[in-house]
């Protein structure tokens, strides 16, 4: 969704309030985000998800 909205991982870093190497782990599955950051990060994806519902039929199936 991230790339969809156009947006840098430093710009979402910058949004939540945490540092750009934050989302780069997140986003490669390499760490998860604290329970502070998860519930920024769940809301900044929220509202992204509003603005760009296409970008969830192109997110990848994990199972």
């Amino acid at each position: 969704m991230r790339v969809t909205a156009g947006l840098t991982q430093a710009e979402v870093a910058d949004a939540i309030g945490v540092k750009r190497v934050a989302v780069a782990r997140w986003e490669a599955g390499l760490t998860k985000p604290h329970r502070g950051n998860r519930l920024k990060y769940a809301h900044f994806l929220r509202r992204l998800a509003e603005k760009y519902p296409a970008a969830l039929q192109e997110v990848p199936d994990e199972g």
